[in-house]
């Protein structure tokens, strides 16, 4: 299997599970696959891609370097836009643009939490089913009348566009990635070592209150 190219996008006021979640299930896919086949390329090379290579901080305060800025990083075959803060990022023509041209190169886009209104911001879920965090569901669904909004959905995989709800979700549609990219047993491996239970089917979540 060839090497897969994710880039996680990283601005101010970011969750920080958000990214973080998807973060490890990537790079922890990655070592576990060359502990199991040493002599297989890595599955997975995960960078954090910015507006630029300026520090950002992330909700709490937690400074995060970026790897990249938007204009300079290798081409990307996943492309992970967390929550968090959104306000200005929908704001910025740049950033925007800078989504819709990934989807345009044919990578995968994903979303985590209020990720989902980037992708909407960039066009990329006109007519399509999609979820995030069950407290923004109903303002994604009035700011973006032409898609539907599914609440309690742990992710929704609609092909090149995958949502998924809000902070911990992340990691579950992660792990989906990885099985839908690299194998169910890599992305059971993957979730054993992390100690996660991961929860397989997006229609279980349910929320406590």
């Amino acid at each position: 299997m060839a090497e897969r190219t994710v880039g996680i996008f990283v601005y101010d006021d970011i969750e920080v599970l958000d990214f973080a979640g998807p973060f490890e299930v990537f790079s922890v896919a990655t070592r576990v696959a060359l502990r199991e086949r040493p002599e297989s390329a890595a599955p997975f090379d995960v960078h954090l891609i910015g507006r630029s290579l300026d520090t950002i901080k992330a909700r709490g305060g937690l400074p995060v370097v970026p790897h990249h800025g938007i204009t300079d990083h290798p081409k990307l075959d996943v492309v992970v836009i967390p929550g968090g803060v959104v306000t200005e990022e929908r704001q910025r023509a740049d950033v925007v643009a800078w989504i819709r041209a990934q989807a345009e190169t044919r990578a995968l886009v994903a979303s985590v939490c209020t990720g989902a209104f980037l992708l909407a911001e960039a066009g990329l879920l006109d007519g399509l089913s999609v979820t995030t965090h069950w407290e923004d569901a109903d303002d994604l669904q009035r700011d973006f009348p032409g898609l539907t909004v599914l609440r309690d959905r742990g992710w929704v995989d609609e092909g090149r566009v995958v949502t998924s709800g809000g902070i911990s979700a992340g990691i579950d549609m992660a792990l989906h990635l990885v099985r839908r990219i690299a194998g169910p047993d890599l992305a059971h491996l993957t979730a054993r070592q992390m100690e996660y239970e991961w929860r397989e089917n997006p229609e279980l979540f349910q929320r406590s209150v």
